[in-house]
């Protein structure tokens, strides 16, 4: 499985998630194999585990970033791709910070409307300068 299509299976287990909150891990992963339209692996699975495990963080992220939205206001798609990206740009070492923006905008892309493809890439786009500003800082 290609990196591209893990990262496709972590948000499709991540949005499913989402509406099923009160479900276990292993009850959506088992509706997602009974479904079969999707392969997901371990780091899939790893992934929407450590999204909703660091769920306070990276809502917290996302919410301070989403000056015009709450929330509860962002669209579900959105809010999916926003969440695998930060996850992955704060606790995925080996994922780089453009990468991870990058992929998220091509899942927007793929899964949400035009204008939520632009309110993904400016929360990513406004978290990664204030992190690399950061990263400057310390470096000096």
């Amino acid at each position: 499985m290609r990196r591209s299509e893990m990262r496709e299976a972590s948000f499709l287990l991540i949005f499913e998630r989402i509406f099923r909150m009160n479900d276990t891990y292993e009850e959506i992963l088992e509706t997602a194999r009974d479904a079969d339209e999707y392969e997901f692996n371990d780091d899939a699975v790893g992934n929407l585990r450590g999204v909703y495990e660091n769920l306070d963080a990276i809502d917290g992220i996302i919410a301070s970033y989403s000056e015009k939205r709450q929330i509860s206001r962002i669209s579900k798609v959105s809010l999916a791709v926003l969440r695998l990206a930060i996850y992955e740009i704060n606790f995925c070492e080996k994922v780089p910070t453009n990468v991870a923006i990058s992929e998220a905008v091509n899942l927007a892309k793929k899964f949400a409307l035009d204008n939520e493809v632009q309110f993904v890439n400016g929360v990513l786009g406004a978290y990664s300068r204030d992190l690399a500003e950061k990263d400057a800082e310390a470096a000096e």
